[in-house]
């Protein structure tokens, strides 16, 4: 099936025109002069996971997040959000409403979308929303081990590289379960015409609120001290928030681990070690 038949399967209108935006994503006009996304995933399970996430992280206080149009076998349909300029003031809107979508919360740690699978993927990688009764053992058992373990049968991680990833103590504050994009890095902040912050490629579960901003920090998102600013006015974190943020970035380290090896180990090895 053609990008263009996917979008017009999933919307009911026929396609006049498509153009590839990289990565399996493409821009469809459709016959009525809408416009739209069709991003095809190898895995249907992705495309479930990647639609009932946008449909989870919908909620009216949140960052607004592309509407899901249709989705079947290796496609999803979303609304087209054109492309706008980062500014201070999108990005401490970003922070108030990021706060506001984490206080709608998750049902347990771990957590997947109402109707979301349990195999479902970050990127390029797998990952596994399988509900735990306290954040420590879940971050250990499925952000921690689960892809230490990967890294390690794909070669990327020794034995001995590994047992030091393991002795990371995996501690964090008493708080519940909040409602994360999963990814939020900066090219997952989709910076609109509108003049908002969306919030596009989630990989979204319950989770610590702490690792959304985390890996906002990771490779370092637009207005950044702007984002936070406003997150904290609404909802700060924890005292000493700042020196778990290597703890909550091990996660999406290890995912580049698994998925490209090469400078990442190092950068992983050396975020664990100063853990330890």
């Amino acid at each position: 099936m053609t990008p263009g038949e996917a979008a017009a399967e999933l919307t009911g209108v026929p396609a006049l025109d498509v153009r590839h935006l990289g990565n399996s994503v493409f821009e469809v006009d459709l016959e009525d002069g809408d416009l739209v996304v069709a991003k095809r995933h190898d895995d249907p399970n992705a495309v479930l996971a990647e639609a009932k996430s946008l449909e989870w992280l919908a909620e009216p206080e949140g960052p607004p997040v592309p509407g899901v149009r249709g989705f079947a076998g290796h496609w999803l349909v979303m609304d087209q959000v054109e492309r706008g300029t980062a500014s201070p003031e999108a990005a401490e809107e970003f922070g108030r409403r990021l706060a506001a979508l984490h206080a709608t919360g998750a049902p347990a740690f771990g957590a997947p979308p109402p109707d979301g699978p349990e195999h479902a993927s970050i990127g390029l990688a797998p990952m596994l929303n399988r509900p735990h009764d306290t954040w420590a053992d879940w971050f250990r058992a499925d952000r921690i081990d689960f892809y230490v373990r990967k890294a390690v049968d794909q070669g990327e991680l020794t034995t001995a590289q590994a047992r030091t990833i393991e002795a990371v103590r995996v501690e964090a504050p008493d708080e519940p379960p909040a409602r994360l994009h999963g990814d939020l890095w900066n090219g997952n902040v989709h910076w609109a015409a509108d003049g908002r912050a969306w919030l596009i490629d989630p990989a979204a579960h319950g989770g610590h609120r702490e690792s959304d901003l985390a890996m906002l920090d990771l490779f370092g998102c637009t207005h950044l001290d702007r984002v936070l600013a406003a997150y904290h006015e609404v909802a700060p974190p924890a005292d000493g928030w700042r020196d778990r943020v290597p703890l909550h970035q091990l996660f999406p380290l290890l995912v580049h681990v698994v998925v490209f090896g090469g400078s990442y180990v190092q950068r992983t090895l050396a975020t664990a070690r100063a853990l330890s």
